[in-house]
């Protein structure tokens, strides 16, 4: 059975900001502010580096 990935609201633990990822990225995912990094994939989901703040249905 495949995993359920959903978007999420992260706020990158650097500057703050917040961005809507997806939870099962398949590239490295950067904060569009300072260029962290704030997810990087894993197999099925990405290792998400930042603060979940809300998850998108």
């Amino acid at each position: 059975m495949k995993a359920k990935t959903r978007f999420i609201k992260v706020r990158c633990q650097s500057c703050k900001n917040e961005q809507i990822i997806f939870e099962g990225a398949t590239t490295k995912v950067q904060c569009l502010v300072c260029n962290a990094i704030i997810a990087e994939p894993k197999g099925g989901k990405a290792d998400i580096k930042a603060r979940i703040v809300e998850v998108l249905n």
